[in-house]
């Protein structure tokens, strides 16, 4: 593992995040984690950068280390943190799917948005956002083209390299974001002529239209996005509960037997 040119996030912070995931995804105490030489050796890093990740999960109380036994899952810990996740569970498994993909960034460039898309932001007439469009391919060709608007405040360090490797919801995360919960919709559109040639359809092929806005714990928008799926290589599906209960999520095709 290797971190992004530019990134301002330390190694050790980023094995960091990816092993709280591990542990908050399978809580089971019962069983130690793999050793610190082990765990180094599997994300070739160094010991002494994988000492200090396990030393950030020990200061979170996410792990507790056992003289003699091990660095066993703290399950109380964990389980807050899994009904955390599921109250951002969309949001989460949005991250996931990206990770599923590659990304071609098209443009990313200070922009004054469209007077709908200002208002939902909350920018002043006038003030510009940052704007990217990007396009999300697996190996067959291309999934999907995302237009999205974040304002500076949040969005200003933002660059094409980091976004071709790593979604952007995690980039504004690890800058400080905290996000909360989001808004969307989903309808249809007609691929145009510009669409149709990035997403290699044909002119006039249907495809999902997806409007997100993602606000922060406190409320405030921090990112206004539309994607444009093919729907022959996406899914998005939603299981619902007696009690009012709902859990989404979305599928990116893999290959033609499976999806994720």
């Amino acid at each position: 593992m290797h971190a992004v040119p530019g990134s301002v996030v330390p190694l050790y912070h980023q094995i960091y995040l990816v092993l709280r995931d591990r542990c908050v995804a399978d809580c089971d105490a019962t069983l130690p984690l793999p050793g610190e030489l082990d765990l180094a050796r599997q994300y070739k890093v160094s010991r002494i950068t994988m000492r200090k990740a396990l030393d950030q999960l020990v200061q979170e109380g996410l792990v507790t280390r056992r003289r003699g036994a091990g660095t066993f899952v703290n399950p109380a810990v964990a389980r807050q943190a899994q009904e955390q996740r599921r109250s951002a569970g969309l949001l989460e498994n949005i991250i996931s799917s990206a990770l599923d993909t590659s990304v071609r960034v098209i443009s990313l460039e200070r922009a004054v948005p469209p007077q709908e898309i200002a208002a939902e932001l909350g920018l002043a007439a006038g003030e510009a956002a940052v704007r990217t469009v990007r396009v999300r391919s697996i190996d067959k060709g291309p999934v999907s083209h995302i237009t999205t608007y974040v304002p500076t405040a949040f969005g200003g360090r933002l660059h094409a390299e980091a976004l071709s490797a790593r979604p952007m919801l995690t980039l504004l995360e690890e800058q400080g974001v905290k996000v909360g919960h989001a808004r969307q919709t989903i309808t249809a559109r007609l691929a145009d002529t510009d669409i149709a040639a990035l997403l290699d359809v044909p002119v006039g092929a249907p495809l999902l239209a997806v409007r997100r806005l993602v606000l922060d714990v406190e409320g405030r928008p921090v990112q206004w996005l539309q994607g444009l799926y093919r729907p022959d290589r996406y899914e998005y599906r939603m299981d619902l509960w007696r009690g009012g209960d709902e859990e989404a999520r979305v599928w990116v095709q893999k290959d033609e037997a499976a999806r994720p």
